[in-house]
């Protein structure tokens, strides 16, 4: 079952978004396929909406073409829930596209299209600051009453409010939109700013290949970092796109000691360590000393973890996957949002075993369908499945 604790805090995911074209038909190679499927897709996007559909809270910080399908993406987000303050469009490059099938041989083939799209485009300047640190201080037009005369916030969930006549809300008793907002009484109004919202600031490696987005990742991770966000990485590793091998190493390895959460499955463990065996000396090889929790995915095996206290390994659902684009996603999303609920999880391994166990299940039921995005399951979905599996251990 998903973590206990309270309300989950806001997981910011930074990143690409775009287009996947999924075969119409299974199992056939790109240039087999008689057609092809219209899906949302990019994995800093798909966490974002696993978070959310999960029960979670979640924005995601990118750029899109100022096309339709940019402005279809940034409409998917909203209809997810997602907050897309953070997003930016850009009229002069297109939004990108992937084609992506999951041949006979069980091997994914990508073919994408950004040469340069516009997510490869953003630049430090674009980035929402206030959303990543200190908040914004905005006029809200929400009148708000004073405890001692009853509560006109009866719509809004979150954090205290202060009052002019010094008795405090109920906590819970003000939120907006991605924003906790800490508010004074003046003159019948208040004027509010948030802190930094997001309690976990996520991302991968794609945004690094080439600038100026590179840059625009690097200075994010440093503001998130300073804020003090938890650091969440998934490589996400897309080797057509690099220039060479060794480039994508070297750059997903030039941010590997700032992340504090690390998810990567076992073909990226063998391409980092150069070793396919496995074995916890493998992936403690790339242990740091502020890693909170490292852990591999093994597909439908389940997925090991390695934390400062503890380490081990919890079995997956068997599903017949139909396209197993987005199953990570959806198991770091699952993951992120029970972390960002209570992330003393990572000090204790029993609770630890069942946020894995969760995520599992995600990663297995959004691979039973085609298009990572309508594929995310709800909690209520995951839970179900969940317990026909402990039933059956």
């Amino acid at each position: 079952m998903a973590a206990a604790g309270g309300k989950a805090g806001l997981v910011a995911s930074f990143g690409e978004m775009l287009i996947d074209f999924v075969p119409t038909e299974a199992g056939v190679s790109l240039a087999d396929a008689p057609g092809f499927l219209k899906k949302a897709g990019g994995a800093p996007a798909n966490v974002a909406i696993a978070v959310k559909r999960l029960g979670g809270c979640s924005a995601f910080i990118g750029k899109l073409g100022d096309d339709e399908f940019g402005r279809m993406l940034a409409g998917i987000l909203r209809e997810n829930g997602v907050d897309d303050q953070g997003v930016r469009f850009d009229g002069n490059a297109r939004t990108a596209l992937a084609f992506v099938t999951l041949r006979a041989d069980g091997e994914r083939e990508f073919m994408f299209y950004r040469n340069p799209s516009a997510d490869m485009l953003l630049t430090p300047d674009e980035l929402d600051l206030p959303l990543l640190h200190q908040g914004k201080l905005v006029d809200s037009e929400f009148r708000l009453m004073c405890p001692c005369r009853g509560s006109a916030l009866d719509a809004f969930v979150g954090l205290r409010v202060s009052h002019a006549c010094g008795k405090d809300a109920a906590a819970g008793s003000l939120y907006v939109r991605t924003g906790l907002w800490v508010g004074r009484r003046r003159t019948g109004r208040t004027r509010c700013s948030f802190p930094f919202p997001a309690k976990i600031f996520h991302y991968g490696s794609i945004s690094l290949i080439s600038e100026p987005c590179r840059s625009a990742h690097l200075r994010a991770m440093a503001v998130a970092k300073k804020a003090g966000a938890l650091l969440s990485f998934d490589p996400n590793l897309r080797l057509p796109l690099w220039p060479s091998p060794d480039d994508a190493r070297k750059m997903i390895f030039s941010i590997w000691e700032e992340s504090e959460i690390i998810k990567v499955s076992d073909v990226e463990l063998e391409f980092l360590t150069g070793d396919g065996s496995l074995e916890d000396k493998v992936a403690l090889s790339l242990w740091h000393k502020d890693l909170k929790l490292l852990v591999v995915t093994l597909g439908d095996k389940g997925c090991k973890y390695y934390t400062k206290h503890c380490r081990g390994a919890v079995k997956s659902v068997k599903v017949t996957a139909v396209d197993t684009t987005g199953a990570g996603d959806a198991f770091v999303g699952a993951l992120l949002k029970q972390i960002s609920q209570d992330d003393s999880l990572l000090k204790d391994e029993k609770r630890l075993r069942k946020a894995l166990a969760f995520a599992n299940v995600c990663g297995a039921v959004t691979a039973t369908k085609k298009g990572a995005i309508p594929s995310l399951p709800t909690e209520d979905q995951v839970l179900e499945l969940l317990r026909g599996f402990e039933d059956s251990s």
